[in-house]
């Protein structure tokens, strides 16, 4: 007669132990301590906590018009109550679904282009020996990222120009005609990500730069006497090194992929490229300031919010199962 074996429980080895009275006791008069010495430190950060409760906590309390009729004269309580009406409006509309496929195009292609760039541009700049070089290197990709956006688009409108554009002029033997690249949708996506990337690459591959830094000389040493290669030492060890800091930046990026930089889209669009550059960001500012229908814009960007939320909460919780590395 066989007997029934009852099935093992696993233990969850990332389960802590519960802390006795003294235990808690103890850690909470350690927390005490550490306060006490360190209290300039928490002194200077009193500005930014209650910099992001203004501006960030205190707003959250407009949230609730999203599902109501939102009247300025009756205020934010008096107006009445509607539910889902608006997010039902916006999935009944024929753009919600040409907004929704604008806004993760111009983000897939953000991530699969822009992302790894600065990664490459790091390690690049870490193979460096001469330092000088490195150096102006740094600076030069650096320097785009303090162009304002307002600049940034008037440099790329003239550059583009059909009659004057140095770059149309450039492809204009290759294409055999000059093409108003800013006048049709088709460019509109690489217009965005190419600017993005010459703008931001420098500047985002400071913290990979940053990572490499603590890399020990001595395993490249060793690696240079068991007669590795440049390229193997970059893949080997430089690349590991940063893997936890890639896995964060992605996982952080990936939470705002419904999230497109609003004024640079708005300053590139124009009525002929229109049918590519309208993304949510941009739908709901014309919306909610031009049009005042504050509740339909509300709702819109609550709906792009938590879509965002659920992304990094999946994206975070797959990357922790395959990495071990994650934001929590």
């Amino acid at each position: 007669m066989e007997i029934a074996k009852k099935p093992l429980r696993k233990k969850s080895l990332s389960k802590k132990p519960k802390l006795t009275p003294e235990q808690k006791a103890a850690q909470k008069a350690k927390t005490k301590l550490l306060m006490k010495k360190n209290w300039m430190l928490y002194l200077f950060l009193l500005p930014v906590v209650i910099y992001i409760f203004i501006f960030n906590y205190l707003p959250l309390y407009g949230i609730q018009i999203a599902f109501k009729n939102f009247n300025s004269g009756l205020g934010i309580w008096g107006s009445p109550w509607v539910g889902m009406q608006w997010f039902e409006m916006f999935f009944n509309s024929p753009r919600a679904w040409t907004l929704i496929k604008n806004t993760l195009s111009l983000s897939f292609f953000s991530i699969l282009i822009g992302f790894p760039i600065p990664i490459i541009l790091a390690l690049m700049l870490n193979s460096l020996k001469n330092e000088r070089f490195k150096k102006f290197t740094q600076t030069i990709t650096y320097m785009p990222h303090f162009i304002s956006v307002v600049v940034l688009v008037g440099m790329i409108t003239a550059f583009l120009s059909p009659r004057s554009g140095f770059i149309v002029t450039l492809l204009e033997p290759f294409l055999g005609e000059r093409i108003y690249f800013m006048g049709d949708a088709k460019y509109f996506d690489a217009i965005y990500v190419l600017s993005n990337v010459w703008q931001s690459a420098g500047w985002g591959s400071i913290i990979y730069i940053a990572a490499l830094s603590g890399v020990s000389p001595e395993l490249h040493e060793a690696a240079i006497m068991d007669g590795a290669t440049r390229f193997k030492r970059i893949f080997y060890i430089d690349l590991p090194a940063i893997v936890p800091t890639i896995i964060i930046l992605l996982v952080l990026r990936c939470g705002s992929l419904m999230t497109v930089g609003f004024e640079k889209v708005l300053l590139l669009q124009n009525n002929l490229n229109l049918a590519q550059s309208e993304v949510i960001s941009t739908y709901t500012y014309k919306l909610g300031l031009l049009q005042s229908q504050y509740s339909y814009s509300t709702a819109i960007g609550l709906f792009n919010n938590v879509i965002n939320f659920i992304i990094l909460i999946l994206v975070n919780r797959f990357a922790k199962k395959l990495s071990g590395s994650s934001l929590w």
